[in-house]
């Protein structure tokens, strides 16, 4: 038990700051993660846990794995090839806006951690991997393969990763929405501050090239509350311009329409079904790593 709590810590992504590479970091999120799945037949077990599914009414008894009944008491189905080949498509945010930070790692950290995490338990799955990094241009592109050295590549990519320029994010969206051609999971990892009408259309043209999607609104948590004490100087992060003021003065005015930002995010992704995640810099990495489950079990 002792044990098993040790790796929990590890969906705190301070205490995976702390670690050496992104290789390390992204292994024992998973692992972490894992092992706090408790309705998990792989409970305890290894990171290979993604082989099965619950059996379900019109399965055939003959598939039933028995080994695994032993060890759970409940029924599920080793899956084929076909059923568990997926590809999944991260689109990471590297903004300049991505670079703020009020606590210990920046948006942009934490997103190549939830991005590098997400990448591992996907390979684990023997499900295809692709990883767009972008800010006012597509400045890299790896596509969707399920090979160990491609992982490599992928946690590499993430371990260098660097704020870029401006948001721009609908045209670039629409620019990939046309470059994927078979229908797979897209991933979008973003504080989203960007024009959300524009936004939400882009994230529609994936929805009607039948793709499924995520979107993962990374925030920090001065950027929801903006609790700041005394006269500050606020600088944007991408076009460098500054206003200095006393935040108590406009705390309500900025909650509000931040608010609303956020509200019409939800609202829209919700009437085009689209799985929206709101995380802040401070969150455990198991709320991401459950929501992707979840959507990955609905795919099939």
């Amino acid at each position: 038990m002792e044990k098993s709590l040790d790796k929990r810590r590890f969906l705190d992504p301070q205490v995976i700051a702390r670690l050496d590479n992104m290789s390390l970091r992204a292994r024992l999120v998973v692992e972490g993660f894992i092992i706090g799945l408790h309705r998990s037949p792989y409970h305890g077990f290894s990171v290979e846990f993604a082989e099965h599914r619950p059996y379900l009414p019109g399965d055939e008894i003959k598939h039933i794995d028995w080994k695994l009944y032993g060890k759970t008491d409940r029924y599920y189905i080793r899956q084929f090839e076909e059923e568990t080949n997926l590809k999944s498509y991260i689109l990471l945010d590297k903004s300049g806006s991505m670079a703020f930070q009020s606590g210990k790692i920046s948006k942009l950290t934490y997103s190549s951690y939830l991005a590098a995490a997400l990448s591992y338990l996907m390979l684990k799955q023997q499900d295809a991997v692709s990883l767009t990094l972008f800010d006012t241009d597509i400045r890299i592109y790896l596509p969707p393969l399920a090979k160990r050295s491609h992982l490599n590549l992928v946690l590499g990519t993430l371990e260098n990763v660097e704020a870029g320029g401006e948001t721009a994010m609908a045209p670039l969206l629409h620019r990939s929405a046309e470059k994927i051609k078979k229908r797979g999971l897209v991933i979008l990892i973003s504080d989203l501050f960007d024009e959300p009408g524009a936004v939400i259309n882009a994230l529609k043209h994936f929805r009607h090239k039948r793709h499924e999607v995520i979107v993962f609104q990374v925030l920090d948590r001065q950027e929801l509350e903006f609790r700041y004490k005394q006269q500050t100087r606020f600088v944007d992060l991408e076009n460098q311009q500054s206003i200095v003021t006393e935040p108590w003065h406009i705390q309500p005015a900025y909650q509000r329409a931040m608010q609303t930002f956020i509200e019409e995010y939800k609202l829209e992704c919700r009437a085009n079904n689209i799985d929206f995640v709101q995380l802040t810099t401070d969150s455990a990495l198991d709320l991401s790593l459950t929501e992707y489950l979840n959507k990955r079990a609905r795919i099939g």
